[in-house]
Parts: C-alpha cells; structure tokens; sequence
C-alpha cells in the first residue's frame, strides 16, 4: 500500500535528487566553448603568418579542448536521460567516458607535435615572426583567464538524511560521499583551459625574447617540448580518477574501514559484510552493506539509525542496507569476509 510522505520530511524515502549542477555545467562548456572557436580560429591565423610550432601547438591544443567541450555537452545530454531496465543505474558513467576521450584526444594531439617540435629541432631550418606571435600569444592569455574565469566555480555538497520504513533499505542522496559536488567534465575542461593559459604565457615569454633576438628562435620548439610535458601532468589525475570509476574503485576521499567502522558502532551491529562503495561518476558514490545485528534485535531500529547515521556523515548518492540475524558461520564464510 502507497503513503503519503513530504518530500523533505526526514521520514521520507527518497530524496530528491539534486541534478542542478549538470544544467550549470553546461552553460560554463557552452559559453567555453564558443570562445574557444573564436579564439581558435585567430590562433589558426597567427601560427600561419608567424611560422610559430609554439602558436600552432596552442591553437592544436584548443582544437582538443573544444573537441573534449563537445564531448562533454553530449555526454551530460546524456546522462541527463532517465534510467532504463537495461541501464538502471541511468548514464552517469557517460559523464566519465567522455571526460576520458577527451583526455585520451589530447594526448594524441600532443604526441604529434611533440614529434614535430623534434624534427625542427634537427633541421633548425625556420624563420619566425615575433611580432605576430607577440600579439596571438597576448590574446591567448586573456582569453584563457576568461575561460578560466567562465568554468571555474565553487564546489557545495547537499546534506540532509533518510529515515526507513523497511528492513532492506535503498535511498537516494543528494551528494556525493561527502565530497564536494563538481562536474567531472568542467573539471577537465578547466584543466584544459589552465594549461592552455600556461601554455600561452610560455608562448608570450618566448616571443619576448624572439622579438628582441630573433637567432634564438630554437626557443619555440623548445617551448613545445615544455608543454607537451605539462599536458601529460594536467591531465594524467583525471586519467586516474576516470579509471578508478570504471574499475568501480573507492574513490580516494572515502575510507573503507572508517566506513565499517560507522556501521559497528551502532547499537545492536555485530559484524558488517559485503560492503561495497563504488562511484557512479565523480561526485555520485553508492553503498550497499549487510548489516549482521545480534539476536532479539529491533531490525527495524538499526536499519533507521544505520541509515540516518551514514546519511548524516558521507550523505552517499545512493545506500542499500540489508538487516540479517548473526550467525557464527559468519565468522568462517568466504563471501563474508571483507577485502584486505
């Protein structure tokens, strides 16, 4: 039989969930997006008539960006949809195959001009036009900070908890573990965008002094060897934190036994197995535990503070817990033994 429940009653047993933060991303990625092409399109203009590597490495590398922004716009499009009986979980992992392309889309673009800051390197047989790169590489810094500017925002987690009414459990949170709340996709949008500026003002230095000593045009490829590094080491953490999400790691800022260890502590609690913290994406972590309680326990109790008391402290994403009579076989079964 169907109750009726206030939505924001701690009785409730759904929390709404807080997809506010994908809307906001993507008017950062849009509006990011539409600089980048501007600009992009003045790079394209500016290595051409400088004969700069170090402007056309930039210009490659917003060409990257704005390939990871569209990817980005589709994969939160996407995720967007709502759940199906085939993907009951919904799409959130699009989110982190995107973020994931568009990294790996990077590093290809960079290896190619790595290669051809080496082949430079040897023949040495190029002229460049400090002046222009003077000027492309100036605009490339304020477009970069407006970019910066237009994607960086500040992280908020949702609070609030659920309270029970059976003895197998599964709510929704609004947050994720904790965690502030970021867009895994905005957040390597930015990475992108701070290494574009990085990348700028390497290419303004060099023009400085390409302008005033013009044999010492080496510099530019040299500038590309530079950079190429700085794209691998912007981009190899979110590398990591997409993978993780794939293998359905613990995402690092939780702790797996400090997790257990909020279970034991709840009156009536015995031994705590199968517990299983995994990442649907980024800033949306999910639980499930099997809570053994002693016998003659009020089930029902434990399950309502187990669940308030998880809520309240990590405010997972989504939470499943089942409440089972201990049983000394426990102690000796395989499937019930935790994770070393």
């Amino acid at each position: 039989m169907k109750r009726s429940c206030n939505p924001s009653s701690d009785a409730h047993c759904h929390r709404p969930r807080l997809d506010g933060i994908d809307k906001i991303a993507r008017k950062k990625l849009i509006l990011a997006s539409i600089l980048c092409v501007i600009f992009m399109i003045a790079e394209i203009i500016g290595g051409i008539y400088s004969n700069s590597l170090a402007i056309a490495t930039d210009a490659a590398h917003l060409l990257a960006d704005l390939a990871s922004f569209m990817i980005s716009l589709f994969a939160l499009w996407i995720a967007a949809r709502p759940s199906t009986k085939r993907l009951s979980f919904g799409w959130y992992r699009a989110e982190v195959i995107g973020a994931l392309t568009s990294v790996l889309m990077i590093w290809v673009v960079t290896a190619i001009l790595f290669y051809l800051a080496v082949i430079r390197t040897i023949e040495r047989n190029f002229e460049l036009d400090g002046k222009v790169m003077l000027i492309t590489s100036g605009l490339g810094i304020l477009v970069n900070i407006i970019m910066g500017a237009t994607l960086h925002g500040h992280g908020h987690s949702h609070g609030g908890s659920t309270s029970p009414n059976s003895s197998h459990q599964h709510s929704h949170g609004g947050g994720g573990g904790g965690h502030s709340e970021e867009n895994i996709n905005v957040r390597a949008a930015f990475v992108h965008v701070l290494s574009d500026f990085v990348q700028s003002l390497g290419v303004f230095i060099a023009a400085l002094v390409i302008y005033f000593k013009p044999e010492w045009s080496i510099i530019d490829p040299i500038c590309t060897f530079m950079f190429s590094i700085l794209v691998l080491a912007t981009t190899i953490a979110i590398m990591k934190d997409a993978l993780l999400v794939l293998m359905e790691g613990t995402p690092k800022y939780l702790d797996y036994t400090e997790v257990m260890g909020t279970f034991l502590q709840i009156g009536g609690v015995v031994r705590v197995h199968n517990l299983r913290i995994w990442a649907l994406s980024i800033n949306k972590i999910a639980l499930s535990a099997h809570l053994a309680v002693a016998p003659n326990t009020n089930t029902e109790s434990v399950l309502q503070e187990a669940t308030r008391t998880v809520h309240a402290k990590y405010d997972f994403f989504e939470t499943t817990l089942q409440i089972e009579e201990f049983q000394p076989d426990m102690e000796d079964c395989n499937q019930c033994s935790n994770p070393i």
